[in-house]
């Protein structure tokens, strides 16, 4: 969407919420139904408002690009297309359970991650639409975007060359990411980017963001393709396959370990009456297994409360319960911790996995 927009229409259109016939299908069966038979719609969804915020609040900061958008299997914004693919799962709390029982977590399934997220695609987006990337001043200040991007990257959590945003120090990953990162801080209103930043070498980033936006002001894009990249609407692919694929890519054989060791620490069989979920121990349970792995390996708690939240993430997903003894239970809790602690720091895990 170019400049010339009118500022009504640069709102995505509301409209009731939707039906759907599949949404009281027992998992096994909406499993077979193809991605393309869910008849998904964006108008209607929740993702309706959100888009619309973040429509507004590109118009506050001056910006008269807009990204177009799609529904897809996963969250990108592609090389060439200054738009933004948005997760089929979105769109339905049925498909959120869904999503949340085989990986674990939904990505932008609350309103506050989903403004996260959609300020960093919008980042990519602005970056295609106008192909900063290309400029010499871009390059010099994240790095050149022709970098091979990383199947796992090693973040270093004490860095202060990089901005803080989504989980997981993604910044870090690659220039384009590094780019995005620092567009979604400078973007979301009352961001005190100046203050939070001071002192920072990631300051020098966010000016240069802010110095950018504010020479696009007024300015076409260059690139105005509105292709849909990979719209599930032409998707055969079943639910069932999507997920087996998803699970190989994004969870692997480590995070199979993972599960396996959770079931040994908890249990998937319930015993006696009132046996506590797993989910709630471990979240019960965390601001003190924060502090003490964080203690005993010498690194940040936010990097432990991120391994905790996968751990509580897998138990919910898994429906496991608490063994016996609960002093037992977190003794070994810490230990897997820490010997997850162990190898994030080293790079290795599926939760900075790309």
């Amino acid at each position: 969407m170019g400049a010339a927009r009118k500022k009504t229409s640069a709102r995505p259109a509301r409209a009731p919420r939707r039906r759907y016939w599949w949404a009281r299908l027992p998992d096994e069966q909406l499993l077979d139904l193809r991605l393309c038979d869910l008849g998904l719609r964006i108008e209607g969804s929740p993702v309706v408002r959100p888009l619309a915020r973040l429509y507004r609040e590109l118009e506050r900061r001056g910006l008269g690009f807009r990204p177009h958008y799609w529904i897809a299997q996963e969250w990108f914004s592609p090389d060439g297309v200054p738009g933004i693919a948005i997760p089929f799962y979105l769109l339905h709390p049925r498909l959120k359970r869904l999503e949340r029982r085989f990986m674990g977590e939904v990505e932008g399934g609350n309103v506050e991650s989903l403004m996260r997220i959609l300020r960093h695609e919008a980042g990519h987006a602005v970056d295609t639409a106008y192909r900063l990337r290309r400029r010499k001043a871009w390059r010099e200040t994240f790095g050149p975007a022709s970098r091979r991007y990383p199947r796992h990257y090693r973040p270093r959590p004490g860095s202060r060359r990089f901005v803080q945003h989504l989980d997981g120090w993604y910044a870090q990953s690659h220039p384009t990411e590094d780019f995005a990162e620092t567009f979604a801080v400078w973007l979301k209103p009352g961001s005190a980017w100046r203050r939070q930043y001071d002192a920072w070498p990631a300051l020098r980033k966010l000016a240069y963001v802010a110095e950018t936006m504010d020479g696009l002001r007024g300015r076409r894009p260059v690139v105005r393709a509105r292709r849909h990249v990979e719209p599930i609407r032409i998707s055969r692919r079943t639910l069932r396959q999507h997920y087996a694929a998803m699970v190989r890519h994004y969870r692997g054989d480590e995070a199979e370990k993972i599960d396996k060791i959770l079931g040994r620490v908890f249990t998937a069989r319930r015993a006696r009456a009132g046996q506590a979920r797993a989910s709630a121990f471990l979240r019960e349970n965390a601001p003190l297994l924060r502090r003490r792995v964080a203690q005993r390996m010498e690194t940040s708690e936010y990097l432990v409360g991120e391994l905790l939240d996968h751990l509580t993430g897998r138990a919910r997903a898994l429906r496991l319960l608490v063994r016996g003894d609960k002093r037992r239970s977190r003794r070994r809790v810490e230990r897997l911790l820490v010997a997850l602690t162990a190898k994030a720091r080293k790079g290795v895990g599926p939760w900075i996995a790309l």
